[in-house]
């Protein structure tokens, strides 16, 4: 693959890095809708608008649903993990705090891409990724008063960690499906639009969403839930794996700081340190070398 491919898929990825910076506000407007049932609501709008993407290109763009079983049990894992996991963290500890547990998996991205043939890491990735992961930390204490919001909500921070875990392993696996058109995903949007329906019909009880909840749905199933997903299969299979994950850390800065201007956290020093921190993680990682 062309340096310039390369470069223009790490850029795709970054449009998904900051739709995802949003996922955390949208959850939280949308309210107390069972984790289940808000799973299949926005992997719904995410499959039909998909559907109507794939089908303005043509019957072909249609056809690329169709793929070997092997990329579809790791994708679909890795999304029906990471979003159920996702959405009961959130409902189960605090909003802003769980989210940015979540963000460990940029860290871990840049961590186990180094197993990739090929990739390899240089210094300034892990240091990078390190700081990042440091001011990530830095937030996390600074809305927990120094960590003491840790004694609650276990089960919604475990949860958090578990859907880091997911999505960097999902993430570095799928490099091994390069060669599967990322149309695929909008089917495995649609397997998770029903397994989460099944899952919610089975464990949960309805809970009709008022209007302000589904504006949140469609905008998590058009944007985080949609485009977002399209563009990160595209950007892990063609894209850098090292400089994604360290770019990454931009997703929770840019949360944080959109948590901030609608009041749901309070604007600090320590809070601005963390994002010199995350912001000069990003940078390192970036700049110097062909191969960055």
């Amino acid at each position: 693959m062309t340096t310039a491919n390369r470069t223009r898929a790490t850029t795709i990825g970054i449009v998904a890095i900051l739709l995802w910076a949003c996922l955390a506000l949208l959850t939280a407007n949308a309210g107390s809708l069972p984790p289940f049932e808000l799973l299949a609501l926005t992997f719904a709008v995410a499959f039909i608008a998909g559907i109507i993407l794939l089908a303005v290109r043509g019957r072909a763009a249609l056809a690329e649903m169709r793929q070997p079983w092997q990329p579809w049990i790791v994708a679909f894992l890795g999304l029906f993990g990471y979003h159920a996991l996702y959405f009961y963290a959130l409902q189960t500890a605090p909003v802003a705090e769980a989210s940015l547990v979540a963000y460990l998996w940029p860290l871990f991205i840049v961590l186990f891409s180094a197993l990739l043939p090929g990739e390899g890491l240089k210094l300034r990735h892990v240091v990078g990724a390190l700081l990042g992961f440091a001011g990530t930390g830095i937030i996390i204490l600074a809305r927990n008063g120094g960590g003491e919001g840790f004694t609650g909500a276990v089960s919604g921070y475990l949860a958090a960690f578990a859907c880091a875990l997911v999505w960097s392993g999902y993430s570095v696996l799928n490099r091994r499906f390069e060669g599967t058109p990322s149309g695929m995903i909008v089917g495995i949007c649609g397997a998770v639009a029903l397994a989460g329906g099944l899952c919610h019909l089975a464990f949960e009880t309805s809970v009709a969403p008022d209007t302000g909840q589904w504006i949140a749905i469609f905008c998590l199933g058009l944007g985080p839930v949609g485009l977002a997903f399209l563009a990160w299969d595209h950007a892990t299979k063609h894209g850098h794996l090292p400089l994604l994950g360290a770019l990454s850390y931009l997703a929770p800065l840019i949360s944080t700081a959109l948590l901030v201007a609608t009041g749901a956290a309070p604007a600090t020093l320590t809070l601005g340190l963390a994002a010199l921190l995350v912001l000069g993680g990003s940078v390192l990682a970036t700049v110097g070398g062909k191969r960055g």
